[in-house]
């Protein structure tokens, strides 16, 4: 693994606890040689994982449709700011340059980035580790949700080591290391459902 990809609120929240879970995946992401791809902003938690890479020595990458490059403060001193068009291309650009996806707290956009991954991971389009950082158990509700999408047979069992959830960012960090992607077909016709 070479970057990965951090989804996180522009927001700060309100615990300064989600800002101190951002910063402390910025230093490991930056201790373990890996950078860091995220939404652009300086701002919020993704300011807050972006500045502890940077002071780290680490790289950071961020991506940031144009309507957002000012509403958000874009953070200018990243290695490297990519300003696209759209949602759907700022999605697929940090799709297309990570290794893996992370998500620390925020809000409904966050939630839809790591289950656009998540989903893609389960149709077979790629064999990437995804992960929540669980700071004070932000994400305790939402996994209780997926197990009980397993559960009610709307997700298959051996897709669940699909999604880590971890409250330590070098515990999630190295399960991510040690992850093999389950082998799942890429298509599934109306005979398999």
């Amino acid at each position: 693994m070479k970057y990965i990809c951090v989804y996180c609120g522009s927001n700060p929240g309100r615990q300064a606890v989600y800002r101190e879970a951002a910063r402390s995946l910025g230093r490991e992401l930056a201790k373990r040689g890996l950078g860091l791809v995220y939404g652009g902003a300086s701002v919020g938690v993704m300011g807050a994982v972006a500045d502890a890479v940077l002071e780290h020595e680490g790289k950071a990458i961020g991506v940031i449709p144009h309507a957002l490059a000012t509403k958000e403060v874009s953070h200018h001193g990243l290695d490297d700011l990519f300003v696209v068009d759209s949602m759907h291309e700022r999605k697929a650009k940090m799709a297309e340059l990570s290794d893996g996806f992370i998500a620390l707290p925020g809000g409904w956009g966050t939630i839809e980035e790591i289950f656009e991954m998540l989903t893609w991971a389960q149709l077979g389009f790629h064999e990437k580790p995804c992960g929540l950082l669980n700071a004070a158990g932000y994400y305790d509700h939402l996994f209780t949700f997926l197990e009980k999408a397993v559960e009610e047979q709307f997700v298959k069992p051996e897709f669940r080591p699909m999604i880590m959830m971890d409250e330590s960012a070098s515990s999630l960090l190295r399960r991510f290391d040690e992850y093999k992607a389950p082998k799942v077909k890429k298509w599934i016709g109306p005979e398999e459902t």
